[in-house]
Order: C-alpha cells, then structure tokens, then sequence
C-alpha cells in the first residue's frame, strides 16, 4: 500500500479537500485504484451533532456514516463510496482505546498517547485503506490522508506524531507528504514567510515535505518559488504553484500541467505514465465556462449564512446545471424572512426575500432539523405550488411540503396540519417522529444512510430514475403519518415511493404534470450521491424543467423509459 499524506499550514479552508481529491482523480486516471481518508483533530465521535455554522455541512455515507464535508469531495471526484471509518476523529480513536483498555487488551500496562494512541491510528490508517471502495471491489493501491486544521494545532499534535511514526513503520518509499499552505500577496508581492513557518512547524514534528503546494491569487513569481525552496529545503521543482482559478474543475488540470502526479509516483516508486492530458475534466470545465443560458434556483433555509451549510445541494445543483449547459445563479433566501410580519420583523428584509423568491425561476428547500424559519417554507411551497414554480423539496423540504398541501388543500379539520416535530403535542400531526429511534440520545441514531426505495410506474420518479428501485442515503427521525396518506392521496398527491421493506414510509412526493411543471420531493438526499460525471435525476428534473429545456406534459410518463442524458451520453442515473 501506498500512502500520501495532504497537511496544511497558515490557515484553514484553503483546499487541502479540493487537492486532495484533484489528486485522487489524476492518479485514478493512471490505472490507480484509489482510496481516502480524513482526520479530523476534534472530540466528537462524528460531525452528526455539530451545528451547519460552526462545521458546515454534514455527509452522510452509504454505511450511515456521518462525517465531513470533504468525504462527500473525495466521493465526487473520485466517484467512490466510502465508509464511516475512513473518517478519524480524536473521539473515535480514544473511543476505541478506552474501550480495549476496559477489557483489558493492554494487560495492565500504563495506557499513554504514545504508544497506544498513536499505534491505534496508524492501525487504524492500514487497516482501511484495504478497504474496496469503487464498483470493481479491488483492494486500493494509493490512500490519500487528509489531515484536518493546520499544523501548529495543539489539537493535531497526536496525529502528527502518528504520521511520524507512520512513514518509518511503512517506509519512505510508500510515504509521500504533501503541504498546502498559503502564500499571501501583500501590496503586489507574494510573500513567502508564513509558508516557512509552517514547514518549520511541520519539520518540528518530525515530518518533511516532499511537495509544497503553494496557494495564492496569481501563479508564483520565480523569485517566491527559489526562497521557498532555500528556506525549506524543498526543490524548486516541487513547489507547485495552485493560484486561484474560474471553477474547481481546473485544479486536476491545474496539478497535471506542473507534474504533481509525476512527482507523487516517482516519490513513490510507483512505474506509472502519468496521463497526457484529462479530457474529462477539460470537456467538463469547458461547459462549465461557456454555458448557453441561464438558470436562476432559489434556495429556501435557516443556514444561507453559511454556504458550507448546504455544500452537497449546491453542489448536485451545479453538476446539473452543466450537464444541462445552463449558467447557474443560486439566490440564497432566509426562510424567517418570509414569515407573517411580527413586530420585530425587519420590513425591508420581508420584501427583499419575497422580492427574490418570485424572482427565481425554480425553487428548492433543502433539509434541516427545528423550528425556526418553517412557517416560511410552508409558505414559500404554497407560492411555488400555486403558481406553477419548479419545485424540489429535501428531506424537510418534503415534510413542508406535505404539510402545506394538507393544510391548504385538504383544509378542514387539516388547516392546521403540523410536524410532531414543531408542535409534540398535536393529537392528529401530519409528520411524526419515527418509532425506532431513541428519544434520549441524538449522535447516529437517525434514520442514516443508503436505503432501497419501490417507485411506482407512470411517475415522475419513474422517469428521472429509469428504474422501479432507487437506492438514497437519508437522514431524518421523522416521516410523513401514515394515517394522513389516504386522505392526501386521494386529494391529488402522489406518494411516487415508498420504503422496499415495508411500503408503508412515504419517500417521494410530486404532483400531476397537468396540474404543476415539476413539483418533488423526496425523503431521502439524493445531493450525497450526485457527481460532476452523473447528477442526481431530481435536481437534474428541476434544473432542466426551471431552464425550460424538459416539458413533463408532453412526455408519456407512462410509456417512456428513456429519461434525459447527461453530458457524457449517460442517463441521469448514470448509467
């Protein structure tokens, strides 16, 4: 096994995600089986409880894994499906330690970060990295490790140490470690002095740079890449300019054209050729800059502060887009800015979000959990239902959805339909928290990961999946009441999928193209598992019905088994 550890320095969020995954891509694109893993310096076991804002998003894998954001970009581009243990977290690993220690697997001994903790993550390390994680099943020939904050970190101290020890125990010839770190321009010159004091941090613990990966605004002038490698003593060849770019789709390229993968597989005496160029990635980011139209999607939440917060959606909004060749504006909006007017409403900002709302030429409302800001989605799908606006609801956005249909439809004794959720005591709720899941703890016991869902022919869902079966990853601890479903349904609904096991949770929801353009949703993420290569069908639906390319009412749902191709000739399944 051959082992590439991405660090980084000066300050966070610079793309050590991006790199790595750019890389991963690149190696699989010399014949590599590719694989990767995450650290993550923090106590929690997971990142399920951690607040959108202070972490960003949540990724959900197949397994029901809860982890980082950056599993769902190594997924992305290297097209894998990984599994919860190719996150680490400080809490898992002492997690794991303390629990052997209380059954007595040290035989007395002293229990001490070194040796124990630091020999439970290089265990950890080897031991899934043989894991398959692509179509083929194959053991991986390349894991690239992520190592989350900055070195310096008192946080990260442990892994470092570990990583130390890693590359003697494996060999240098199986070991290559690469640096991100920032290099900033201040009035017009680059400025090389943080960079070297990173990899004085990084020297300090024992580890040494085989390439520098040097981001900044411009490429890097010559004289900033010769005092680079002086100070720190890496050779002017491996300092590897990654300046700002149009879209992210370059940086595999951005990589190729300065050797990084050459210099990756000499380091680690692996005989490959590294690819002439990537024509996938190049015909992808072509699209991406030249795109025919445009398309405006409103996204509805409570997190729009923060982008991060719904990093997956954007995302699958965005491989829809360029499969459609349609330019992307995505109109973030407050969902607590639409609410009925109180008297601490800001009055401007209620009609700058109404303002935008009607603006869009599509809407979708990601998930979330609590209560603020539902009373606007609630209305921002009346207005969407009700004038014939392109619709996708998630997860929440589904239960909304449900919700405003029993309240504004069925009427009567529904007109107040709710969520057990927003209101626990509501004698007749229209959503209602799950049975099987605990009401007392709250890390990993959701309904997670990749579950089967039954679609019923003649639908839309049929349409878009091309398939009687869809398989999405889902997080939620509550669903739609079975006992309102009849009613629902009978009232012009329909509930398109169904849970395989017993068909009786509700999965997706839409309505009859004679009466809306595209409205759907679905309980489960379909985001988690959309790609540059393959988009999800449902936001690839709205994308294309919102860009006035797909016109469901001209299609015969109940005859067609051909759904709208994608831009690499696949169906939007990816198949």
């Amino acid at each position: 096994m051959k082992y590439v550890v991405v660090s980084g320095g000066v300050v966070s969020g610079l793309g050590k995600g991006i790199t790595s995954s750019s890389l991963g891509a690149i190696l699989k694109a010399c014949g590599l089986k590719i694989t990767h893993i995450k650290i993550d310096p923090y106590i929690n076991i997971d990142a399920g409880v951690l607040s959108p804002y202070e972490h960003g998003e949540v990724f959900v894998l197949d397994d029901g894994g809860e982890a980082d954001l950056d599993l769902g970009n190594y997924e992305r581009f290297g097209e894998l499906r990984l599994t919860r243990d190719h996150n680490i977290t400080t809490g898992k690993v002492y997690q794991q330690v303390i629990a052997r220690e209380r059954k007595g697997d040290y035989l007395g001994k002293t229990v001490q970060v070194v040796p124990h903790i630091t020999d439970a993550i290089q265990n950890w390390i080897e031991r899934v990295a043989t894991i398959p994680v692509d179509d083929s099943k194959a053991t991986p020939d390349v894991c690239i490790i992520e190592l989350g904050g900055t070195v310096g970190d008192i946080e990260s101290m442990v892994f470092l140490e570990a990583l130390r020890q890693f590359r003697y125990r494996v060999g240098n010839d199986n070991f290559c470690q690469l640096h991100v770190s920032l290099v900033p321009d201040v009035g017009s010159e680059q400025k090389s002095k943080p960079t070297q004091h990173s990899i004085r941090e990084l020297r300090a613990a024992g580890l040494t740079a085989d390439i520098m990966i040097c981001r900044s605004e411009r490429p890097m002038d010559r004289g900033t890449i010769a005092k680079l490698s002086m100070f720190c003593m890496v050779p002017s060849t491996h300092v590897v300019s990654v300046h700002d770019v149009s879209n992210l789709y370059k940086v595999p390229m951005l990589l190729l054209e300065q050797r990084v993968p050459a210099m990756v597989l000499n380091c680690l005496r692996i005989n490959r050729m590294p690819p002439a160029n990537l024509p996938r990635w190049q015909r992808l980011s072509d699209r991406v800059e030249n795109p025919k139209n445009k398309v405006t999607i409103g996204l509805v939440g409570k997190y729009t502060g923060l982008a991060d917060s719904y990093l997956s959606v954007t995302k699958a909004l965005n491989h829809a887009s360029i499969a459609a060749n349609l330019k992307l504006e995505i109109v973030w909006i407050e969902s607590t800015d639409l609410e009925i007017l109180m008297k601490t409403t800001d009055q401007a900002c209620h009609d700058k979000a109404w303002a935008k709302l009607k603006g869009c030429d599509g809407v979708i409302i990601p998930g979330g959990f609590g209560d603020r800001g539902v009373e606007g989605k609630i209305l921002a799908v009346n207005y969407v239902r009700t004038n014939n606006v392109p619709f996708l609801g998630i997860c929440l956005g589904m239960q909304v959805a449900v919700i405003e249909y029993a309240r504004n439809v069925l009427g009567g004794d529904h007109k107040n339909a709710n969520s057990a959720e927003f209101v626990p005591n509501a004698t007749d709720p229209t959503i209602v928290f799950m049975p099987e899941i605990s009401t007392t703890h709250m890390g990993g016991t959701m309904r997670l990961g990749s579950r089967p869902t039954t679609v019923a022919d003649g639908t839309i869902a049929k349409y878009l999946y091309e398939s009687n079966k869809v398989d999405a990853r889902h997080r939620h601890r509550y669903e739609v009441n079975p006992d309102i479903v009849e009613k629902i349904s009978a009232a012009g609904m329909t509930f398109s999928g169904k849970d395989a096991d017993r068909g009786v949770r509700m999965e997706i929801i839409e309505l009859d193209v004679s009466k809306h353009r595209f409205f759907f949703g679905c309980q489960f993420h379909p985001e988690y598992t959309s790609s540059p290569h393959a988009p999800s069908p449902p936001f690839r639906g709205l994308i294309e019905t919102a860009g006035g390319q797909l016109d469901l009412s001209k299609v015969d749902l109940k005859a067609t088994t051909t759904s709208p191709k994608n831009a690499n000739g696949k169906n939007a399944n990816g198949q």
